[in-house]
């Protein structure tokens, strides 16, 4: 595919540094995100790692401010590739846009020597090998959003408010929409980001056509969220379709910019279904879908004809009784447009198959007991596909390329632990970026065809004068299911002392697409962890059925109950706390954010004689409150379930708790509305049980900057109260 992938630069960031001598203890400042040094206990890893063509980039510098060419061999000598600020300062620009003015530069990755410099007015596109302005374009990037940029006609397309546009590299803007309903959104994301969606835009592979989403939300009921900063409080409506009640309807234009019509894909009734996984053809004649019953049990994978919009092709369906959740759109072979992989459990893990355009399965690629987690690219011949998989190991990701026609698979990272990939344009070479549990983190080249690597980077231990907790890992036996294993981590308190006995927090999420230990950099142990370890507190964390990488059965146990099996494997983990003779059996607490709230709850009401003390933040207490795709894909609708709603409902539950509870929500959280805060503590009121409330006004569902810091200072201060 040719639309263009971006590494953003962003310029001059220098942050306050702080020594400690080896036995002071780390505080909150350092270690939540937010706070005033927490970069400074973060690996220091090449920043913006891209590709331009088959050179490596990165930014160095203190003030990050210099972009690098990496080594391609085993020397270590680095080659200044350019410094961003002398870059700029050469740029013909208007005199609003010289150095101090400019935001950031914008990188290409698909092999042209062009960068897309945004200034405080307008957006250039710089050739910095001719050094000429190739392209401009008028308006502030800061009133664009969703820019997607044509890098084979130099065309940008972005939304503003609810419609969209494009410009020329003359900076000529043509409305593609003209929608006046602020109800009717295109251009954007839909289906609220579920099923791998994440834009609306879609180039197609010679930048000749734009395909997008238009999502009409006029039909949802509004949901009010109220603005409490101004002096009378304003209303902020927002469409959310919950569970069970109307969802949106979607549909996919194609606009031609030589003669500035759109056509909408004729993807017929009923209208409420899911358009999900958007690709092109190669010849740009085609656009496939893979289309989602409201359901969510059958999946369709249809052509349209990208000129008429008429349905080309029905190729294949495929079905679950629980549950199909396609994440992946079609990959046209790298030399042969008759033939696409495709992505798909439908033999209990995630692999790959490959197809023919008429919808002929031709062979699975991959198989085993293992999932395929990500495809990076093809190779520089389209002989092999390189992909990142858990096949070694379920905690670890490692990088394998496989011969399309042989099926030999070849381990490209060499060392264990979880790596991530970035294909150069030709497919010659990779970046291999990974840590584990000791290993703060290193890149790597690796010559896909030869598999030789180098390491050019290898970050410094942050931790190095300070004395750390101690992080151990295992593994325990998921409840009644000997056939799967559950990992975990343990914090120790510092100082740790075999003949005390320590209060224990459980940090849980527990939810589907999450992982939370694997052997990544401290086995991915979050700065409050350690903190709460400093202070004393043992922490446990431990991935339970229902998460991800671990095969389809392992996920979706959980269907129609969510919170039952998940709660049971947790106390699995309390049943080992227990056996630990430096565990304090009556002193252990549960938190959690979003599902990890609801993890709390279920926990802290299930199990009330368990757990002392507990935090929810930004709590689902009732999935008949929750939107529509996610909640009826885990637990079916309220009027298809009513058994399970039931169970699963913590409002009904508030007159279980006996331990001390605090509730946490951001009034004005779009993704778990704070109704469900509210009805559990009116469920509470009246059962007679008494919960702690406390309200970040104008945060969303996850608190950022400074009120992180304060978020987790409040967190502490509460387990500090009642646990300690």
């Amino acid at each position: 595919m040719r639309f263009i992938h971006f590494a953003i630069i962003v310029i001059s960031i220098i942050f306050p540094m702080k020594s400690y001598s080896q036995d002071a203890p780390l505080t909150l400042e350092d270690l939540i995100p937010g706070g005033k040094y927490y970069y400074k206990y973060q690996p220091q890893m090449p920043y913006n790692m891209a590709w331009l063509g088959d050179t490596p980039m990165y930014v160095k510098g203190a003030g990050r401010d210099k972009m690098m060419a990496a080594p391609m061999n085993g020397e270590q000598k680095e080659k200044l590739f350019l410094e961003i600020k002398d870059f700029l300062a050469n740029l013909p620009l208007e005199e609003d846009e010289k150095p101090g003015n400019f935001r950031s530069v914008i990188f290409s990755e698909q092999g042209k020597d062009e960068a897309l410099v945004i200034g405080r007015s307008k957006l250039y596109l710089y050739n910095f090998t001719t050094k000429e302005i190739t392209a401009s374009y008028s308006d502030s990037y800061f009133n664009m959003a969703n820019l997607e940029l044509n890098s084979a006609t130099r065309q940008i397309a972005y939304t503003r408010e609810n419609n969209l546009y494009i410009q020329d590299g003359n900076g000529a803007e043509t409305a593609v929409t003209a929608e006046t309903d602020k109800g009717i959104v295109s251009g954007q994301s839909v289906h609220r980001n579920e099923f791998g969606i994440n834009k609306g835009i879609f180039w197609s592979p010679q930048g000749n056509l734009l395909a997008f989403y238009r999502m009409d939300e006029t039909m949802v009921t509004d949901y009010p969220l109220v603005d409490v900063s101004a002096r009378v409080a304003k209303l902020k409506d927002i469409k959310y379709p919950m569970a069970g009640m109307k969802s949106h309807h979607v549909t996919v234009g194609v606009f031609d910019p030589a003669t500035g019509e759109t056509i909408f894909l004729k993807t017929g009734t009923p209208k409420e279904k899911y358009l999900t996984n958007i690709a092109w053809s190669p010849d740009e004649k085609t656009v496939y879908i893979a289309e989602l019953n409201r359901g969510q049990d059958t999946c369709i994978l249809k052509s349209y004809n990208a000129a008429t919009g008429k349905l080309q092709a029905t190729l294949f369906t495929e079905t679950h009784p629980k549950y199909v959740q396609p994440e992946n759109p079609v990959l046209f072979l790298k030399n042969d447009p008759s033939k696409f992989l495709w992505q798909s459990r439908r033999d209990g893990y995630n692999h790959l198959y490959m197809y023919d355009t008429t919808g002929k399965l031709l062979k699975q690629v991959t198989s085993g007991k293992w999932e395929v987690l990500s495809v990076v690219g093809f190779d520089e011949k389209g002989e092999s596909l390189i992909y990142i998989s858990a096949e070694h190991s379920p905690i670890e990701k490692h990088i394998y390329k496989v011969n399309l026609k042989s099926g030999e698979r070849t381990r490209l990272s060499k060392e264990e632990g979880v790596h991530h990939a970035k294909l150069s344009a030709s497919g010659k070479y990779i970046y291999d970026i990974y840590s584990s549990q000791y290993n703060p983190g290193k890149v790597a080249i690796t010559n896909v065809k030869t598999n030789e690597t180098h390491i050019f980077h290898s970050a410094k231990d942050p931790y190095k004068n300070v004395k750390l907790p101690e992080i151990t890992t295992g593994k325990l036996k998921a409840w009644s299911s000997a056939d799967s294993d559950l990992y975990y981590r343990l914090v120790k308190p510092a100082g740790f002392d075999l003949s005390k006995k320590y209060p224990v927090i459980v940090y849980v999420y527990g939810g589907p697409h999450s992982q939370l230990v694997d052997n990544s950099w401290m086995a991915q142990s979050r700065g409050w962890e350690i903190y709460m370890a400093q202070k004393g507190y043992l922490v446990f964390v431990m991935d339970n059925r229902g998460t991800s990488n671990r095969g389809f059965d392992f996920e979706n146990v959980t269907h129609r109950n969510l919170g039952v099996v998940e709660s049971m494997d947790q106390m699995e983990g309390i049943k080992y706390l227990k056996s630990l003779p430096y565990v304090d059996a009556g002193r252990i607490g549960v938190h959690g954010w979003s599902f990890g709230g609801f993890m709390t709850l279920n926990l802290m009401l299930r199990f009330p004689d368990t757990f002392k003390v507990g935090v929810a933040g930004g709590p689902v207490t009732d999935w008949k409150y929750y939107e529509v795709m996610y909640g009826e894909r885990y637990m079916d609708s309220p009027q298809e379930n009513p058994e399970g709603y039931k169970e699963t409902n913590m409002v009904a539950r508030a007159g279980d708790l006996k331990g001390r509870l605090l509730l946490i929500h951001g009034d004005e959280d779009p993704t778990v509305v704070m109704q469900h805060t509210l009805q559990f503590v009116n469920s509470a009121i009246e059962k007679g049980t008494h919960p702690d409330l406390f309200i970040y006004p104008g945060q969303e569902h996850n608190m950022r900057g400074r009120s992180r810091v304060h978020l987790y200072e409040h967190i502490t201060r509460y387990f500090d109260d009642f646990l300690k």
